[in-house]
């Protein structure tokens, strides 16, 4: 307890504070993108899952990715709604070796017998047509496969590449 006889700390002790950073603290650089979130299995998810998307590349100075990785994003939650609907779904996204990383996994488990397995798979890519195309145009990768998290189901992803350095006013901060 402190009183009046008793001088006060010159300073508390505890965790050491992080070393001051030449960058402006509301704009973190792109290496610190690192963003996941569970979404419901629901129509609606998509359009959460682009609001975000678009939220922490703007936040991260990628604003240049916005157009391209929102329509992904959504394309991928739309997808995964589709094909597992009513079960939640688990957006990832990335920044690292110069390109945003995008995944979705959904529980939506492969199939075991060959031809139900290839139905699946052409309903997959049938739902993810435009997405392969913005991928294509981005000069980016996409693919789905078996998701190696503990709970199986299926991980779809696309890598699009950017410049982190380029970046637009912001529309938020007005900079």
């Amino acid at each position: 307890m402190l009183t009046p006889f008793h001088p006060a700390p010159a300073r508390l002790t505890g965790c050491p504070v992080a070393p001051p950073t030449p960058q402006d603290p509301a704009a973190p650089a792109p290496d610190a993108l690192a963003c996941s979130l569970t979404l419901p299995g629901e129509p609606h998810s998509a359009r959460i899952a682009r609001g975000t998307v678009r939220l922490a590349l703007l936040t991260h100075r990628l604003d240049g990715l916005v157009p391209a990785a929102e329509q992904v994003t959504g394309e991928m939650v739309a997808a995964a709604w589709r094909l597992n609907p009513g079960r939640d779904l688990y957006l990832s996204l990335r920044w690292r070796d110069d390109a945003l990383r995008l995944a979705v996994y959904d529980g939506h488990a492969p199939h075991e017998h060959p031809r139900l397995a290839a139905a699946c798979e052409a309903r997959r890519r049938g739902a993810l047509r435009l997405l392969s195309a913005v991928v294509r145009e981005s000069g980016g990768q996409w693919g789905f496969g078996e998701s190696r998290e503990p709970g199986g189901g299926t991980r779809t992803w696309a890598t699009l590449p950017g410049n982190p350095t380029h970046t637009h006013a912001h529309p938020l901060r007005g900079t």
